[in-house]
């Protein structure tokens, strides 16, 4: 954690013992996708509190093939698909991996995996026009329908998501409810003339602008505005939480976020979406640990109350997950580990819903009977 901090910049100094199993530490920051911030905490710790040099030296070529490289051609991709759907009156809107990457102070140093992006509603018809056209044909490439929320295929070495719904819709009602509202949010009006801008980044301050922008090798992209942004970012976290996903690299995610965007975030709103529906217990214990844990100042959160009982649960979780989302093979090991997973999960469940477990198991099983896949991430 003394390492974290000091490689995002939230401390000068790291409390690091001098004696580390190196290899261990590295093993850990992997899992929870932070190999680049150690290393940019470790580049600032005194010589004698480093690993030994070779070792350093290969961990930074790890970070510059693995992380930075994969970034740059993350973005290339990014502009690619961007450039076909412009062409093709399609607006494209990026979610979650590069749109949170642009709120890290190292933007490359955020690992980067799926492209997820939402079309304003017009999912269907872009992947039409993307199946008929010849590039992709000529590609191999298959757009896989089999998932609830959104389509699938391949651009390149990246793995594309292609939202229909922000949510799996069919995981519980509450899913279903939330969604209505990010559809909302996510269908403003859009007039692209005014966000043509030279620099790479441009908020949204303009009355009729409703969403910021970023351009990528001349291509505009879409990002989330704020609203919509907090609302998905806490409702994604919480689902990858109850399912043994959980990360500090999300946590980051949502810290780098509020730290960035917290003042255009209508809070008084915010809040009320997540009483209304169960979701104030886990953001109480989120930002908790975003400034107890991982440093950041206390006055960008809108609140902070939590058990610290719980919150120390919430990290022991994240460190050592008691199950995780990767089912066993076969339908029937999977129900039954998916209902030892629901079982052995309830204290979870807890702080992100108020609707009956019963009602969301089901739903969950029947979800996985009509598209199974949906439910392997």
């Amino acid at each position: 954690m003394s390492l974290i901090r000091l490689g995002i910049g939230n401390a000068r100094v790291a409390n690091v013992p001098k004696q580390i199993d190196w290899n261990k530490l590295e093993d850990i920051a992997a899992m929870q996708g932070l190999s680049a911030v150690m290393v940019d905490g470790l580049e600032k710790l005194p010589d004698d509190n480093r690993p030994p040099k070779l070792v350093l030296l290969q961990w930074i070529g790890e970070i510059l093939q693995g992380y930075e490289y994969r970034y740059d051609q993350y973005s290339k991709v990014i502009a690619e698909m961007a450039a076909f759907y412009n062409a093709h009156g399609f607006k494209m809107m990026v979610l979650k991996g590069y749109a949170c990457s642009l709120d890290w102070p190292k933007p490359e140093h955020r690992p980067c995996g799926d492209i997820d992006i939402w079309l304003f509603g017009r999912q269907q018809a872009a992947d039409s026009a993307l199946a008929a056209s010849p590039k992709f044909q000529v590609s191999g490439s298959k757009i896989d329908k089999s998932h609830h929320h959104h389509s699938v295929f391949n651009w390149g070495e990246f793995t594309v998501e292609n939202h229909y719904d922000f949510v799996n819709v069919h995981q519980n009602k509450t899913n279903a409810k939330i969604e209505k509202i990010l559809k909302e949010l996510g269908n403003l009006k859009v007039e692209s003339s005014e966000y043509r801008v030279d620099s790479q980044l441009k908020e949204c301050s303009d009355t009729g602008c409703k969403f910021p922008t970023v351009v990528l090798n001349g291509e505009i992209v879409y990002l989330p505005s704020p609203n919509l942004f907090a609302l998905f970012l806490i409702k994604h976290t919480m689902l990858h939480f109850v399912m043994g996903e959980f990360s500090f690299r999300q946590l980051l995610d949502w810290a780098f976020f509020v730290k960035k965007h917290g003042k255009a975030v209508d809070w008084p709103w915010l809040l009320d979406v997540l009483e209304q529906y169960g979701m104030m217990p886990a953001f109480d214990i989120f930002n908790a640990i975003c400034v107890e844990d991982l440093g950041f100042e206390i006055s960008i959160f809108p609140r902070i109350q939590f058990n610290p009982a719980i919150k120390a649960k919430v990290i022991s979780e994240i460190l050592h997950p008691e199950y995780n989302s990767n089912d066993p093979e076969g339908l029937i090991a999977g129900l039954v580990y998916k209902f030892r997973r629901w079982k052995g999960s309830s204290w979870k469940y807890e702080l992100c819903y108020n609707e009956s477990r019963w009602s969301s198991f089901w739903s969950g099983v029947w979800g996985h009977l009509l598209k199974p896949k949906s439910f392997e991430h």
